[in-house]
Order: structure tokens, then C-alpha cells, then sequence
């Protein structure tokens, strides 16, 4: 079993820097890649980017490119999420998820298991 858990989300000023955390934990062999996605009230689920287990290489979608950069230290199993020029329509709860196998990154439906989330408030 693999244990996903964030932390790091709060109420931030627009225009401010976050980096949220994600550790990941258990049986890890197999996982082939780690993401981090967003769901706001009302809305789906919106995938903001991914790194690869093994190769460690970044995706980042491009509503959120320039802005936020996903990086993981592997000595930790830790995945980062930095987020810069925080905007009020930012604000969500803020998943990291792992997966295995080959199947598309993007789609949500592809992850095997999910941390709880973090709250992540961005006032104007």
C-alpha cells in the first residue's frame, strides 16, 4: 500500500509565494509517476502537473506554466509544488496523487492513490 500525504496549504495574500508538500510512502515500487492536482467548490478536479518517478521529469499544464514549478526530493520521497503570483482564483484544495503504470497523467481517473488534500486560500 502507499500512503500520499500533503501539507503546506493557507491563507495567502494574491501576489504571494506558497510551496506545498507531498510524501509519499509504503510500497513504492511500481509507481511510475506522482501529480498534483486541484478542486475548487463547484468544480472538477484540474490537473496542474506531474514528475516522473524514475527519470524524475517535470510536466506542468499550461494554465498554471510560469507560475508553478513541481520539483521532488527523491532522498525524502517528497514532492514539492511552488507556487508564485498566487491569484484569488487559485484558491482550492490542493491533491497529490501517485500512479502506476503507463496510462495519461492528466486525467485524474489514472491515479491509484490520493492524499486527503491541503486547503490552499488566496485573498485579494
Amino acid at each position: 500500500q502507499v500512503q500520499v500525504v500533503e501539507s503546506g496549504g493557507k491563507l495567502v495574500q494574491a501576489g504571494d509565494s506558497l510551496r506545498l508538500s507531498c510524501i509519499i510512502t509504503g510500497s513504492t515500487a511500481g509507481i511510475t509517476a506522482t501529480g498534483w492536482f486541484r478542486q475548487a467548490p463547484g468544480k472538477e478536479r484540474e490537473f496542474l502537473g506531474r514528475i516522473t518517478w524514475s527519470r524524475v521529469h517535470t510536466y506542468i499544464a499550461d494554465a498554471v506554466k510560469g507560475r508553478f514549478t513541481i520539483s521532488r526530493d527523491t532522498a525524502k520521497n517528497t514532492m514539492y509544488l511552488q507556487m508564485d503570483d498566487l491569484k484569488p482564483e487559485d484558491t482550492a484544495v490542493y491533491l497529490c496523487a501517485a500512479k502506476r503504470g503507463i496510462s495519461s497523467s492528466e486525467d485524474p481517473k489514472n491515479y491509484d492513490y490520493w492524499g486527503q488534500g491541503t486547503q490552499v486560500t488566496v485573498s485579494s
